[in-house]
């Protein structure tokens, strides 16, 4: 297959692009130096969508680009970015994929559980109708909403609501590891709100399943079938690690620190990938703990080959 892929640097593309190996690759960069370092010369790298007038040379469009949406604290210009990085280049694919007689046949567009906001306890999958007024279900909407609109005949539109991706090299787990190495991990505010969560191996099985899987469209949830609470998450990221779990971090400090984006730490999702497993899909890692073992043993192994 001919396969467009933006945001192919990041944290899932650069797991998803060895798993395309057999297939022709496109990746869109505003650095292609650092896209071929990273991601090596078997693949063709473009800066921008200018230079073509349709994308009816590729079979599928695969949208993980987005400024990350936890790394800064959310200021006006910050807020601007998170949403110009995914709604423009969303807005552009979509007007390339309509300009042609025969588009991709499958368009995969990134999103995440942030859409549905803060559910409490209550389990939810896709069906789920959320309006919310919050940033995060903002960005995520609005994100969904342009993808869809490239819905036909033609071309089928899956949108990726993922949970926090656990696996080496970036996500989560880099930043949680070193402070619970450290003896200062432990659960967020009262560690009661869900996390839902996906090991990156689950991930990119997930987005090479929905390509194949040929009657799929709309909402997914890209998330393992058995959410934990943060506190959960916590004690067994410690537990794995060999490491005390004592320390916590409390709303209003979490809030002071981190200021309205803090409420993503906070917001309680217990969402199940229904539409996934309705499929048959079945996940490699379906528990936290073997979904956390295997991520920081590939971690540990990486560092000791390095080494």
């Amino acid at each position: 297959m001919q396969i467009l892929i933006t945001g192919g640097t990041g944290f899932i593309g650069k797991a998803l692009l060895p798993h395309l190996n057999h297939d022709q690759v496109t990746v869109l960069s505003r650095n292609p130096n650092r896209a071929y370092q990273r991601l090596g010369h078997h693949i063709k790298v473009i800066t921008s969508l200018d230079a073509l007038d349709n994308l009816d040379e590729f079979d599928v469009v695969i949208n993980l680009a987005g400024e990350p949406i936890a790394d800064k604290r959310w200021t006006d210009k910050q807020k601007e970015e998170i949403c110009r990085s995914r709604w423009q280049l969303t807005r552009d694919l979509v007007v390339k994929i309509q300009a042609g007689d025969h588009p991709p046949h499958t368009f995969l567009s990134g999103s995440a559980v942030g859409y549905y906001g803060d559910q409490q306890h209550d389990g939810f999958d896709e069906s789920l109708d959320v309006e919310r007024d919050d940033f995060a279900h903002t960005v995520c909407r609005t994100w969904e909403e342009r993808a869809l609109a490239a819905q036909s005949d033609k071309t089928r539109v899956c949108v990726l609501r993922t949970g926090i991706v656990l696996g080496k090299g970036g996500g989560a787990l880099a930043k949680l590891v070193p402070l619970y190495k450290m003896g200062l991990g432990g659960p967020i505010g009262n560690g009661q709100q869900y996390f839902p969560w996906i090991h990156l191996q689950d991930m990119v099985k997930g987005i090479l399943f929905l390509i194949k899987q040929t009657d799929a469209q709309g909402p997914y949830n890209l998330t393992a079938p058995n959410p934990v609470t943060n506190k959960e998450f916590s004690q067994t990221l410690a537990r794995v690690l060999h490491r005390p779990h004592v320390m916590s971090t409390p709303e209003w400090l979490l809030r002071l620190g981190m200021g309205e984006s803090a409420q993503m730490l906070l917001d309680s999702q217990r969402a199940l990938p229904a539409k996934l497993e309705a499929h048959g899909f079945h996940f490699c890692y379906p528990e936290l703990e073997g979904a956390l073992k295997s991520a920081l043993s590939d971690q540990e192994s990486r560092v000791t080959r390095v080494e």
